[in-house]
């Protein structure tokens, strides 16, 4: 199984970090099921930008930073995309790991309480340095899965305990509603599942593990299974939080509180177990993600033993544990990401759009009529969300 296993499984294990559990949350406490769709939609957005990276990274054998620089000649449009590709990458990966790490701490106080609560960021921290900093990719294949799965285990379980109105979920899954009270949610469930790194670091992965372009197939099956998964995953969080009281569920571990007559005193442990794996996938592939990215735009090589490469994961990972030693609240980093997430992501899709139909860099494999018309729809409806975003922020909407 492990060795049938790709990149697919670290774009789920990314995805489905403290973020997502929080944002799929506060949707199902405020929103019930009709915003199931948002998320069908995000999941579906995912697949096909996914596919167009990994496709990417197989037949050039290069990043997707290293590709779009190289397509540009001239030096300074080749300089301000280095910037903007940086400022999307690394300065957002470094606010999402605040909050990848400040929700697998909330997972570890659900588990063993708050007496030792300082400590538990620099726990997190140090479990995902330990796995970076050996390096093995396989090995890191095979940490993610585990805790991909029992993450997954724990969510679809409480979705299923909770006995959800299935005439309202599908209702919710393919009846569209968008207000101005829901229209930030649906934005941050989006900027939580379709994340611009996930786009570098595929491209950066899959020609690490397939070097032939017979192996498109494969790679397509493990990008659109593993993301299913993941996405079913973020539905079943939605599910969950929809059947709990609202008046009580204001938090993520107040839905743990919610489950109590279900599972009694169990309640914590079992929702902090997924908090606190959720907290470790995301921990490790934003690092992950940047140095490759890193790599990309600077020309290094890339590897876990490349000092340079060390350096970047090393930053945004000690980044992420600074913020949360300073009292920085995880839920305010992670609004912070999602929104920046929400204004580079049309920018990002437009570039890897645009390379992959240049026929000099991908040949017969460039996009088809199908893949453009798809592509370019989540384009505009991405672009179209992020400018009502900003607006709805700044109170003109």
């Amino acid at each position: 199984m492990f060795k049938k296993i790709g990149p697919g499984v670290l774009v789920a294990a990314a995805f489905i970090g403290p973020g997502t559990v929080t944002a799929c949350t506060l949707a199902g406490v405020e929103f019930g099921y009709s915003l199931l769709w948002a998320m069908l939609l995000s999941i579906i957005a995912t697949m096909v930008l996914q596919e167009m990276s990994a496709r990417l990274g197989i037949v050039t054998q290069k990043g997707l930073a290293e590709v779009i620089k190289s397509e540009f000649k001239n030096k300074w449009i080749q300089n301000t995309v280095i910037v903007i590709i940086l400022a999307a990458v690394v300065i957002g990966n470094a606010a999402y790991e605040a909050g990848n790490i400040g929700g697998g701490s909330l997972g570890l106080e659900a588990i063993f309480g708050a007496t030792y609560i300082v400590y538990y960021p620099f726990l997190i921290g140090g479990l995902a340095f330990l796995l970076l900093y050996l390096g093995n990719y396989k090995v890191l294949e095979k940490a993610f899965v585990v805790l991909v799965l029992i993450m997954s285990l724990s969510f679809v379980l409480t979705a299923v305990i909770t006995k959800p109105n299935i005439i309202e979920v599908v209702k919710g899954l393919f009846v569209p509603k968008v207000t101005s009270e829901n229209l930030l949610t649906i934005i941050a469930l989006v900027g939580t599942t379709v994340v611009p790194y996930n786009l570098f670091l595929h491209a950066s992965l899959v020609s690490e593990k397939w070097k032939s372009k017979s192996d498109l197939r494969a790679c397509k099956r493990d990008t659109f299974v593993s993301i299913a998964i993941g996405g079913f995953v973020s539905i079943c969080i939605i599910i969950s939080a929809a059947s709990i009281d609202a008046v009580k569920v204001r938090t993520v571990m107040d839905m743990a509180k919610g489950l109590e007559p279900l599972y009694g005193a169990g309640a914590k442990y079992f929702m902090g177990v997924g908090l606190f794996a959720a907290g470790v996938t995301s921990a490790i592939t934003a690092p992950l993600a940047a140095a490759y990215v890193a790599a990309s735009c600077f020309g290094w090589e890339n590897g876990f033993k490349n000092n340079k490469f060390r350096m970047v994961w090393m930053t945004i990972l000690g980044l992420g544990v600074f913020f949360l030693f300073f009292g920085i609240k995880p839920i305010e980093v992670i609004k912070f990401a999602q929104v920046a997430n929400g204004i580079l992501l049309p920018l990002i899709a437009i570039f890897l759009l645009w390379v992959v139909n240049r026929g000099a860099v991908m040949g017969v494999y460039k996009n088809s009529l199908f893949q453009n018309v798809l592509g370019l729809t989540i384009v505009c409806l991405s672009i179209l969300l992020g400018v009502k975003s900003i607006l709805k922020v700044f109170d003109l909407l």
